[in-house]
């Protein structure tokens, strides 16, 4: 939290849309904390239930770290500080941490981006089309907020952020002078109503694939998370700089498309590479360094170049260029120059040169879809062999074990199986999974396919296997930074791990392998931890 104004309890309900508690108190509100221990005298506490922790218990340690009021969904009393009793303390906290910041994205034109893949490319790709247009712009995603000149981490494994840290982010942008922002959404920031407080004014989607069928019980719940985005456009606020209310959906995502067509109530435009999209790429031309394309629509034929790579990144430019000129009123030869600008996201297709004969990627594809397509990616980029080197979490949608590694088995030359935050789960239970999957594609261990259950060795014995020309692509983790082992947090980043790897395949000077309990070979010990 920023340093704030104390502001009443009682304000925080001025505007609230939800069921209100009958007499609310005047204690006043310095911050707000959803964990007892970030509680500092005078925030408000509140209290929600989670997976495995329950805010409930911890009402007396907020407390006594100085709390002035506590907001639950229990019936409880004895306190020493005024408690407040609501339905559904999680989808409330939105809405009273956007009041304890004045609804500062009342005062923004607000872009959101949802989907399975793409979302963080397409998000920096639309903040690179505002600042090459002059916008004061700002920027929420999975890897980092942007304020200005400041670029602040939003932590190891973030999907959305909770809703007080958007909101506080949010209100810095407006204090810093910034009157537009694109927000990175996820299917969880829905479904928590993380971000319901943010008032958009665009909403855009990359595709709807295959991912957290676990959590949100399957298909048909996940795409309805995503869709609130687009109903969210109705209850958006008008602001005096306007209200564009468009929905930006992909013509090509066969599963999402019809249902988003129908669904969206405001002003909708589509994009794709399909003939009878509203926007759309044409002369498309491929290299490994790049992609080129003229994009096309009614009003406007525009020429295309970026620095990403694949056939996926072509629709991630055309979703940023649609709704930049659509929903923003942008000139295309402007939005063509901001994606030109963009050189390349941390963790996404991002290549690791010390030298050797062949290339090396570290790249976030996390999900059956997107493997598939950074693979397809890898194909175009060589006539050599791609080796593919990923895991599957666990405590995950168990599902994409199997599909992701059928989808290696077809696509790669070669596959090394390996960890990806196993959490509490056996990995070489999670490895064993995997590698039925691949043997009903026809692989063949020892020969196509491997187990090699320690990330650093896994990524060591795939560049073993490259010979000049071929291509390694280390998936599944990209940007994150840490990696889950029983309930502990290794710090890890793949990017520094695969440099590790090289140095040492190359007898090179290099950083030192990151740990993780896998080198000691004691799984067990971990899992009893």
């Amino acid at each position: 939290m920023t340093t704030h104004d104390k502001v009443p309890l009682s304000r925080l309900f001025a505007d609230f849309p939800l069921t209100r508690p009958a007499d609310i108190p005047d204690a006043p509100v310095e911050g707000i904390a959803i964990n007892s221990r970030m509680v500092k005298p005078g925030y408000l506490f509140v209290a929600m239930k989670g997976g495995t922790v329950d805010g409930h218990d911890y009402i007396q340690d907020a407390i006594a770290r100085g709390a002035s009021a506590v907001i639950g969904e229990q019936d409880m009393g004895g306190h020493s500080v005024p408690y407040l009793r609501l339905e559904d303390t999680r989808r409330a906290l939105t809405w009273l941490a956007a009041a304890f910041h004045g609804f500062p994205a009342r005062k923004l034109t607000v872009i959101g981006v949802t989907g399975t893949d793409g979302k963080t490319t397409t998000s920096n790709l639309l903040y690179k089309i505002m600042v090459a247009a002059d916008l004061k712009a700002g920027m929420i995603s999975t890897v980092n907020a942007v304020i200005g000149d400041e670029v602040l981490d939003t932590g190891f494994h973030v999907t959305t952020p909770d809703a007080h840290d958007v909101q506080a982010y949010l209100a810095r942008m407006v204090d810093a002078g910034l009157t537009h922002v694109v927000l990175e959404t996820t299917s969880h920031g829905w479904a928590q109503y993380r971000v319901d407080a943010c008032e958009f004014d665009i909403g855009v989607v990359t595709n709807i694939t295959h991912e957290h069928m676990d959590q949100h019980g399957g298909y048909e719940n996940y795409r309805a998370a995503k869709a609130r985005l687009f109903s969210s456009l109705e209850w958006t606020r008008e602001k005096t700089q306007g209200n564009p209310r468009l929905g930006v959906i992909n013509f090509d995502d066969e599963k999402s498309f019809g249902f988003l067509n129908g669904f969206i109530k405001t002003k909708k435009i589509n994009y794709g590479l399909g003939e009878g999209a509203d926007v759309r790429a044409e002369e498309i031309r491929f290299n490994p360094s790049r992609i080129q394309f003229t994009a096309a629509a009614k009003d406007f034929r525009v020429g295309v170049s970026s620095r990403l790579v694949g056939a996926y990144n072509v629709s991630n430019c055309l979703a940023a260029l649609t709704a930049a000129i659509h929903g923003l009123g942008i000139d295309p030869n402007l939005a063509a120059k901001g994606i030109a600008s963009l050189e390349g996201i941390p963790g996404r297709m991002e290549r690791i040169d010390m030298g050797q004969g062949f290339t090396a990627i570290v790249d976030f594809a996390h999900t059956p879809n997107a493997l598939k397509v950074t693979l397809e990616a890898g194909r175009m980029m060589t006539e050599k062999k791609v080796i593919a080197v990923f895991g599957s979490a666990g405590l995950r949608d168990k599902e994409k074990r199997r599909m992701m590694a059928e989808t290696s088995a077809e696509l790669a030359d070669l596959t090394v199986l390996t960890a990806e935050d196993p959490r509490t789960e056996s990995l070489d239970g999670i490895l064993e999974e995997m590698a039925e999957g691949a043997r009903s594609r026809g692989g063949v261990e020892g020969k196509t396919f491997w187990r090699v259950a320690d990330r650093g060795e896994a990524i060591k014995f795939a560049l073993r296997l490259a010979q000049q020309g071929d291509i390694v692509l280390s998936c599944g983790k990209g940007h994150e930074q840490s990696m889950c082992f029983g309930k502990t947090e290794y710090l890890w980043d793949d990017r520094t791990a695969m440099r590790a790897a090289l140095a040492e395949f190359l007898g090179a000077k290099g950083p030192a392998m990151p740990y993780l309990p896998t080198q000691d070979n004691m799984e067990e010990e971990w899992l009893k931890g």
